[in-house]
């Protein structure tokens, strides 16, 4: 129970996530994780990225305190936790826009 309870709250957390770092275009229906679940970078480093490439998407990501836990979650799991992670997140409609920059974030976090 307190496994299913976990799982729907980091569902929660990882929308929130997503909604909040706003869209740069609309993702093909399967969105391509892989630069999202493979990434070597830090939270400084996709933070420092984020910043560079929306700066109002960065502000409203660094309001929400749920969603700053939820990427340093997702950073520290293994790249197999990783995939389900981002897999879940994907897999809502409404999220789907926003993986373009998702992907440019994390794509660029390395150069930061």
């Amino acid at each position: 129970m307190v496994q299913i309870w976990l799982t729907r709250l980091a569902v929660v957390a990882g929308s929130l996530t997503l909604s909040l770092l706003g869209g740069a275009g609309i993702a093909s229906a399967e969105p391509d994780l892989s630069p999202i679940v493979n990434t070597t970078c830090s939270y400084p480093q996709v933070m420092s990225a984020l910043n560079a490439q929306d700066p109002a998407a960065a502000a409203q990501f660094n309001a929400s305190p749920a969603s700053q836990s939820y990427l340093q979650q997702f950073l520290g799991a293994p790249p197999d936790q990783r995939q389900q992670m981002a897999g879940m997140i994907a897999s809502a409609p409404g999220n789907q826009p926003y993986f373009e920059l998702l992907r440019q974030v994390f794509s660029s976090c390395n150069n930061y």
